[in-house]
């Protein structure tokens, strides 16, 4: 789908290696099968934990990392953004390829598990949500950095100051 293309050209963008750091930590927000937090590890991430509502795609998701060879680094879970007060640390990289509804009210949530300069990656709607996304976003601390599209549909980048890592 043209939103989850987006979303893998806008991964294939970050700085894996940043820092001389051991690869990044990224949260998939709404993770269906897997594949973002799939690419997200073959490009190089140290850690990836996905939350999907379905159950079915939880265990998708599971079943793909293996598959994939990443199923040591990554961790799926059932449920949606509620889920995000058991999880302990920051995430380097937040992806969320949902629908805008569900990122308007789950934004704030985003912002709280962002470490120090991170990414939040969205994408799932049209050209028309993008003012209303970018606002949301703003209000949530995280300043708009890039912005693709490919028909209608769009995927944007903001950066956060996020919270040191204790």
């Amino acid at each position: 789908h043209q939103t989850t293309r987006l979303m893998v050209q806008a991964l294939m963008m970050q700085p894996w290696d940043a820092g001389g750091r051991q690869g990044l930590r990224v949260l998939d927000c709404g993770t269906g099968t897997g594949i973002l937090s799939i690419a997200a590890l073959k490009m190089g991430a140290k850690e990836a934990v996905g939350y999907d509502i379905d159950e079915w795609s939880a265990d998708n998701a599971r079943h793909n990392a293996v598959i994939n060879g990443v199923d040591q680094c990554f961790t799926p879970l059932l449920g949606d953004a509620a889920v995000l007060s058991s999880v302990e640390g920051l995430f380097d990289v937040i992806v969320a390829n949902i629908n805008r509804n569900i990122l308007l009210a789950d934004m704030p949530a985003f912002a709280g598990k962002m470490a120090r300069g991170g990414s939040l990656i969205v994408s799932g709607f049209y050209a028309a949500d993008v003012p209303l996304l970018t606002d949301k976003a703003r209000q949530s601390g995280l300043t708009p950095d890039g912005q693709r599209q490919d028909g209608e549909w769009v995927c944007l980048v903001f950066r956060g100051q996020g919270r040191p890592e204790c």
